[in-house]
């Protein structure tokens, strides 16, 4: 065992959907910096090439496509492996329709909401598995989750949260059945992280109750989500699977 952040990442491909984003535009970047080759899957309107850009290494390649159309996801392996053998999944892409109360909730933003974080990361995670299985490649899963599946979310967003449960449990079960194949599947759990996902719907005084709640008195930035991801992705944690990553500065404690 090589005790590096880039065991098993570098020269390979590595898969990071909503790479557009705040959080996934980081990951992606960490991932380069760890010597992989990075496919960004984002939807169309995302800014993939403002992100190719700012990658450090060479093999770097994009895919727009709306991940709710399961018709895409194993295209997304193919292009991925175009580049090298793909290695792992970190799936940051996610969709949030905070509302001001649970009375405001529509049919449409929980269709929304659970098609994209619950239905499309089962999906992915099984597309994955199955590109890796066939390739005989001990491949790793990196879900996003929230630490609203344990709250319960705040400022409306109960929907988010209970969809970010569901990717725990699927997490969990998924980690199970995907073992005896060596593909392992963990999640990272954020807390508030400065993101336009986080703060956006919220008035100053919102943002500042929720912050009062975390003890390290402050948002994350986008880059402190990387390294759990790049440890939970290389061969760093290969005894690791179906664990839950908090990292929440402390807001979290369970």
């Amino acid at each position: 065992m090589k005790w590096r952040n880039d065991a098993g990442l570098a020269g390979n491909s590595v898969v990071v959907t909503g790479a557009g984003g705040g959080i996934g535009s980081a990951v992606a970047r960490g991932f380069a910096e760890a010597g992989s080759k990075v496919l960004l899957v984002d939807i169309p309107s995302a800014p993939l090439n403002d992100v190719l850009k700012t990658l450090t290494g060479t093999g770097h390649q994009i895919l727009p496509c709306d991940l709710s159309d399961l018709k895409s996801h194993a295209n997304i392996f193919e292009k991925a492996a175009e580049a090298a053998e793909v290695v792992a999944l970190a799936h940051c892409a996610a969709v949030l329709r905070r509302r001001a109360t649970v009375d405001d909730v529509t049919e449409e933003d929980w269709d929304l909401q659970i098609d994209v974080n619950m239905k499309a990361t089962f999906f992915l995670n099984r597309t994955a598995h199955a590109h890796f299985k066939k390739n005989g490649t001990k491949g790793s899963i990196v879900n996003f989750s929230s630490q609203g599946w344990w709250t319960g979310g705040f400022g409306g967003s109960v929907v988010y949260a209970g969809s970010k449960g569901g990717v725990v449990s699927m997490t969990k079960g998924l980690a199970r059945s995907f073992a005896p194949d060596g593909v392992r599947v963990n999640a990272v759990s954020p807390g508030g992280v400065d993101t336009s996902m986080m703060t956006g719907n919220q008035t100053p005084e919102q943002l500042a109750s929720f912050v009062s709640m975390i003890p390290m008195g402050r948002l994350a930035t986008p880059e402190e989500m990387v390294g759990p991801v790049i440890f939970l992705a290389s061969q760093a944690s290969s005894f690791v699977t179906g664990t839950v990553a908090n990292v929440s500065g402390g807001q979290l404690m369970y």
